[in-house]
Formats: C-alpha cells, structure tokens, sequence
C-alpha cells in the first residue's frame, strides 16, 4: 500500500481532517480512497467501550467487559510473564470488540503517594515501569490492536493537570520520568503515545517538538502517532509543528479548519500535514491485521483471578496465615463482599461480575457484619456489631482500605490515612480479637497506626473483579504470596520528599526533590519506612548464595557485566521469589542515590529445589545522564552489585572496578550540596535555579493575571470575577451529591477544565467567540464587546454544527 500516494491524492480539508477524531472515540474515514473508521477506548487493566454517550472520566456507562488487576497490581507481581498475559488477554478483547486501538498502559512514575491516579500507574521505579510496560505493549499488540502509552509525560498529579508547568530538570526528566516510556518504545514499538495535558517546562507536551520529536522520534525512534489526551489540544498549528498528529475527541471540525488556514496563509508547511497523515493512516491500515478473535468471559475471568494473585502483597503475617479451613470466621467490613477492584475516572470498567471473598469462601464457618458505611463517617452501632461479630469467630478478618471518594482521577489525596471509619472499626476488632488479620483494598500507599495491634496484613491493591477470589486464595495458602511492594510506603506523609513541593501553585509545580524519587530517596536519607520497595513475604522462605561476577574488571563501553547467583525454597511449600539487583556507585562526583534497580525477575520453586539465576547488566545500568553532553555517562571506579529480596533486604554483594567514559566527572558536592547529601527537604530557590539551568517558573500567577483561554473557571474564581465567582458556586449545586466521590470528581474536572478544552470538545455550543467574549467579562474588559461576541456565537453555533455533522470544514 503506497501510503505516500493516497495523501497525495487528499484533498487539503480531507488531510486537516484526518488530524481530529470524528466525534468521541472514532477517527474518520475517507472512504473514496480506503480509508477506514476506527475507533479507539479507554483502558488500561479493561475495555472501557462506549457505543454511545462518550465522555472520557468514566461516568457513563460502557460494554461489559473484564476487570483485571490495576496496573500497581500488576507492577507488584514484578513478573514479566502476568504484564504479558493480561495484555494478550485484553488484545483478545479489544480485537473481538472490533477496537482500533487501547488506550494503555499509564506508565507515569509515582513522585508522591498523593497523586489520586497512582492506581492506574505501575511503580515509583522507572525501569520495573519499562519492563511491565513493555510486556504488557507486547501482549495487547500480538492480536492486531495498538495502544496509546500514557501520559507523555511529567503527569504526576491531577490537581491542576490541564494547565500545570511541571518545572523539572532535565536530568531528573531523562533518568526518572522519561526511562519507562523510552523502555517501551524501543522494546515493544507501541502503535501510538498519547501526550499529557500539562506543560513541562513551560510548554505544553502536546506542542513540545523537544518532547515529541527530538527525544521520541529521533531519540528513541518511534514511528507511530501522536495523539493527545482528550482536550489537552492548546494551538493546534503549533502542535502539529512539533509532532502531535492527533487531536482527540473531535473539535467540531474548528481545529481543522486552523490547519487548513495556517496552510493556506503559508504559516504551516504542507509537508508537515502530510506526514501527520501518513503516520495516521498507517496505524489506520495496521488494524486491517487485527485477529478474529471470540473471548470467554468466563476464562478471562480465571485469568483475571490468577493475575490478582500474583499481584498481592503479604505485608505482615506473625504466624497466622495462612488460614485452616476448620475454624470459625468473622468476615467484616463491606469490602468482603463489594470489594472495591479497580478506581475511578476513565479507566472505570463496567465489570463482567464481582465476587468478594465473603462469597469465595462458601463452605468456609464464617459470619458478616458491615462495619462502616459507604460514605466517611464514623459509625459507633456498625463498629459495635462488627466487635460483637469478632468476639464469636477465631479469628476476624477486615476488609477495608481507600474509597472512591478517597482516590480517583480527577483530584489528589491531600493525606495518605485510611477513612476514619475503616481505622476505628481494625482498632475495635484487633482488640476484641486478638487474631485479627487486615486486608486492605487500595490503590496507593496508606498509615497503618494499628498495625502493631493485628497478626497479619495482606496488601489486594485494586486487583480486578476476581479480587475477592484471589484474597481467599491467598488467605486459605491455595496460592502462596509472591507479590512486592512496586512502591515504597512511608510512616508519615512529611517524610516524602516531594512532600514540601507536591502540588504546587495555581501556575506551575517544582519537582525541586530531583532524582529523590521513592526508595531513592528513602534510602539516601535514611529515614525509617513503614515498609520499604520490593518487600513482600511469603508461606516459605528462600535462601539466596553464590553470587559470581564474571568480570571483576569491566570496561564498560565494550562488553556487558554478566552475573549470576543461586536462589533455593528453604522452606515447605511451592513458592514464588521476585528476586531484585540493585547497582551502587561507590564514590561519584555528580549527585546520585545510594542503589537504583536494575535487574529483576520472578523464579518458581518447589520446596528444597534451587535455581541459578542469571542478569546482563549494560552501561545503562551504570550510568547518569550528562546533560552537557546530552548523553549516558559512566564514572570510572568501583560499583557494588546488591542482590536482596527487597530494597532494605540485600543478601548478596559484590563489588566491580569498571572503567567508564574519561570525560565523565562533576562537582555537584559543591554546586549542589543539598542533592549531593540528600537533604532535599528544604532545597533553596537558588540551589534549585542552579539545578534547572535556569529559573525557576513561579508557582502562581501574578495577582494581575489576565485570564485567557487556558484559563479555567477556578482561574476566574481566584480573579474576583463575579461571574468566575457565580460559576464556581453554581457547578456543585448542579452536580448530585451520592456521597460516593463521583460529584467531587466531576467538579474537580469542570473547575480545572480550560476554557480552549470546554471550546473544543462542546460540539460546537461553546464557539471561539463565545469562549472570548466569557473570557472578557472573567476580565472585566468591554462588557459590551464581550457580550457581542457571545451573541455572535450564539447565532453562528448551528451553521458550524450542521457542518461539523457533514464533516465539512
């Protein structure tokens, strides 16, 4: 197919067009020359498609379809083989459902546990991110589908995320948050990437030809397309100048129209479009090749209860799992049977079906009793039943963790405690039985002050429809635990070192904590965890010996390290070990953390048998960015090798004299003191200014700001506009309060929302004239003109939807 050809023969309006979707979810066609419709939904750990009533938050309702694990499940299985079998299960779904492409995975790092989408992101560690991702890439694409890896890049929060500049350095950029998309790009070739809203730097990622064409394009050779995150167009000339292809949703065909312009007038050169073109329509043609699929829900079902599984992490257990079937149980806490399985926001699936571990354990002596409500509130007579219930069983077991209304896309935590309600009722059971085991349902890190008072915990995360399964599973020792903990999880929030920075101002947010991501962080501070990355236990124990290092002499730039050491069941039942390997520079001149990961894998043994395991490290895994010389450097001198069962668990080590790159040397001991020892706590505006190479954008507007079309209705609130005030206490009164976190979603989404966005995707009922002429009053400027423009727009609407509906320009 001479792809080069049929763009030639487009027309110039049929080309703009092709940049934009049709509407919601599908991309358009341009039959006269085979060009089909395809159609794109969201993921990532499901199928989230909606035949009609589009929106992109999760509220409408979608086809039924499996519900697997969360990527932070997957992330915690630290087993490449669960990534790849979810994706080939969920590439099977998507092609059978006749998708184009999946909107998945969402690899962003983890900066700070309050991020209120870190469910649907895999780790604070960038490379375990970039070896799940790219199995999980792999296993979606082997069915003809694509994906869209998001979100490119630096998203690491939702408050403010539309319009956000995330001021990070580029060492930080190329070491912590750009890594996992760069892993899966060169290893699984993703058919496209979706862009983030927010601007880095300064810039927004969807107009940042840095970003999008000299890293990703020439960089990392990528050779699909671009599209944005639905709304997160800002000039849509300028983005396509700098590598955006796609618009999603539809702009109503205005956005099209401004590339037909910019062309004509000479502003935007032809070539440009054409290639835009070129690379959609060979994705296009690409799922021409998707497989005749037929899924079982039933088996993927099966499937989805073996992932959770392996993604479930044993956090504490002082000798009381697993659990005898002949006992007597108290199973409390509505979460044993509605367990809450996946998050909310876009990725929200509308679940095949739902079994908690109250139903999974049918045969099981056992007794309920709900112990808090739905909503954040403490309930004294539900606390008192469930204590009641507790005192009758053996042992009593708690389900409880986060709610929607605590974690969800849209907003951010603002503390990492449980609700009150979940807290009070474990502190009340544990004392009135002193065999309490806790199971927690959440997607992010949580304090545990009652942890010294039960016998056992067990970390579910959000795992899937099958969760509650997979719990009494793991409960009764039918599977033995094998997950770890793909995130660290901190005493106290404050001991976070994005904590001092996270999230930022109403303009910009400074990630000014630098590498000290995490157990990076953790460790090179050496503060206390509650439990620490990697760390997970298990029903055996393993014995890790014989670390050998092939070269005890390297020169990195010419051969790979190769490494090996032997890893035994010490203990008396079948068992999964994710081993881990770590590598740390001794004495380095430039500011680095104590140990970063760089190999891992999962090893399966029965009881007394041992393995051999065997790593190849390159010079990536020695390396720190040198950002004069744009490139990967190695200092010369002696590295250790770590192997352990977790970050704080090292078992073996061994130390390698490598001969790195001549030039590679600093000062940051001097140049950047707070780095160089890790007090990152408190770094000053000009250690930070030195750090960026520049300074620093400030973290909110000016109190003069004028508001424009980035602008938001929070914007206009902050202003003193009447108006922005009128609209801000308006849009909660308009929203249902089901006390369940939905409403606080969606005025999140709608305060923080620009006004260019709310244009865009109107349909063509908020036109560019009128968005001005609100803009104006917002501003108090000509409140006649302004009310001109909106008529003007008013009466323009219905010429412009009738020829957005022909899909002419």
């Amino acid at each position: 197919m001479d792809i080069k050809k049929i763009v030639s023969e487009l027309t110039l309006e049929e080309k703009a067009g092709l940049c934009s979707g049709k509407d919601f979810w599908r991309l358009k066609s341009v039959e006269r020359l085979g060009i089909e419709e395809i159609m794109v939904s969201d993921g990532p750990h499901g199928l989230r498609k909606q035949a009609d009533g589009g929106d992109h938050i999760g509220l409408n309702e979608s086809v039924v379809a499996t519900c697997f694990p969360t990527s932070v499940g997957v992330a915690a299985s630290f087993d490449r083989d669960v990534a790849r079998r979810q994706g080939i299960a969920l590439g099977k779904e998507a092609a059978a459902e006749k998708l184009g492409v999946l909107l998945g995975p969402a690899i962003n790092v983890k900066r700070s546990p309050l991020c209120g989408r870190n469910f649907e992101y895999m780790s604070e560690d960038p490379y375990l991110t970039g070896e799940l991702s790219a199995e999980y890439v792999s296993g979606v694409q082997s069915s003809g589908v694509g994906v869209s890896v998001k979100h490119f890049a630096a998203n690491n929060q939702e408050n403010r995320r539309m319009t956000v500049s995330s001021e990070v350095d580029e060492r930080t950029l190329r070491e912590i948050y750009l890594p996992a998309f760069e892993t899966t790009v060169k290893k699984a070739s993703p058919w496209t990437i979706m862009c983030s809203y927010n601007r880095i730097n300064g810039v927004y990622s969807s107009e940042n030809k840095w970003l999008l064409n000299d890293v990703l394009r020439d960089e990392w050779g990528f050779d699909g397309f671009v599209m944005t995150d639905w709304g997160a167009i800002a000039d849509r000339v300028k983005g396509l100048e700098a590598g955006l292809e796609l618009e999603m949703p539809s702009s109503g065909g205005k956005n099209d129209r401004k590339i037909a312009e910019a062309v004509k007038s000479g502003e935007l050169d032809e070539k440009i479009l054409d290639r835009a073109c070129e690379r959609i329509i060979k994705i296009i043609f690409a799922t021409r090749e998707r497989a005749k699929c037929v899924y079982d829900r039933e088996a993927d079902h099966k499937l989805a209860r073996e992932i959770a599984a392996e993604c479930m992490v044993l956090l504490k257990n002082d000798g009381i799992l697993p659990l005898a079937a002949d006992k007597k149980y108290a199973f409390i806490g509505k979460f044993a049977k509605a367990p809450r399985h996946q998050g909310g926001g876009s990725s929200h699936i509308n679940t095949y079906k739902v079994v908690g571990a109250w139903d999974a354990a049918e045969g099981i002596d056992r007794i309920y009793a709900d112990g808090y409500t739905e909503r954040d509130e403490v309930d004294a007579t539900l606390i008192a039943e469930a204590v009641e219930t507790a005192k009758k069983a053996d042992v009593a077991i708690v389900f409880a963790g986060l709610t929607d209304a605590y974690e969800s896309e849209g907003f951010d935590r603002t503390h990492i405690d449980m609700p009150a309600g979940h807290v009070k009722l474990i502190e009340a059971v544990a004392e009135a039985n002193p065999n309490t085991v806790v199971v927690l349902h959440n997607g992010s890190p949580v304090s545990m002050p009652w942890l010294p008072k039960v016998k056992g915990v067990l970390e579910a995360y959000l795992g899937g429809e099958a969760s509650g399964e997979a719990v009494y599973d793991i409960l009764f020792g039918k599977v033995n635990p094998s997950g770890k903990l793909p995130e660290t999880f901190p005493v106290a929030l404050e001991d976070v070192a994005a904590s001092a920075y996270f999230p930022g101002g109403t303009a910009a947010v400074q990630y000014r904590e630098g590498l000290y991501v995490g157990y990076r962080y953790f460790d090179k501070a050496e503060k206390k965890v509650l439990f620490p990355f990697g760390y997970g236990l298990s029903y055996t124990e393993f014995g890790y010996s014989d670390l050998k290092i092939e070269q005890p002499e390297i020169d990195i730039n010419a051969e790979n390290l190769e490494l090996s050491f032997t890893v035994e069941n010490t203990g008396k039942v079948f068992g999964k070990e994710a081993v881990q390997v770590y590598v740390a520079d001794k004495v380095s001149s430039v500011y680095r953390p104590v140990k970063e990961l760089k190999a891992f894998d999962k090893v399966s043994l029965e009881p007394g048998e041992k393995k051999t395991v065997s790593f190849t490290l390159d010079k990536r895994a020695f390396a720190y960015y040198d950002v004069k010389a744009q490139d990967w450097k190695v200092e010369s001198g002696e590295f250790e090798i770590l192997v352990g069962a977790s970050s704080r668990d090292i078992r073996l080590e061994a130390t390698v004299n490598v001969k790195g790159d001549a030039d590679a040397a600093g000062d940051d001991a001097a140049r950047l003191p707070s780095y160089y020892g890790g007090k990152v706590e408190a770094v000053s505006d000009a250690e930070f200014a030195t750090l960026l190479a520049r300074e620093p954008a400030a973290l909110d507007k000016p109190s003069d700001y004028k508001l424009d079309f980035s602008s938001t209705f929070e914007d206009a609130k902050r202003a003193g506009s009447m108006l922005g005030r009128f609209i801000a206490w308006l849009i909660p009164k308009c929203i249902k309060d089901n006390g369940l976190g939905s409403s606080a979603i969606m005025v999140a989404i709608i305060m923080q929302t620009p006004i260019r966005a709310m244009s865009n995707m109107s349909g063509g009922l908020l036109s560019d004239d009128m968005a001005a002429g609100l803009i104006m009053l917002f501003n108090r400027e000509h409140r006649l003109k302004a009310w001109g423009k909106i008529f003007k727009g008013v009466f323009l609407m219905g010429k412009h939807a009738k020829l957005a509906k022909e899909n002419k320009l």
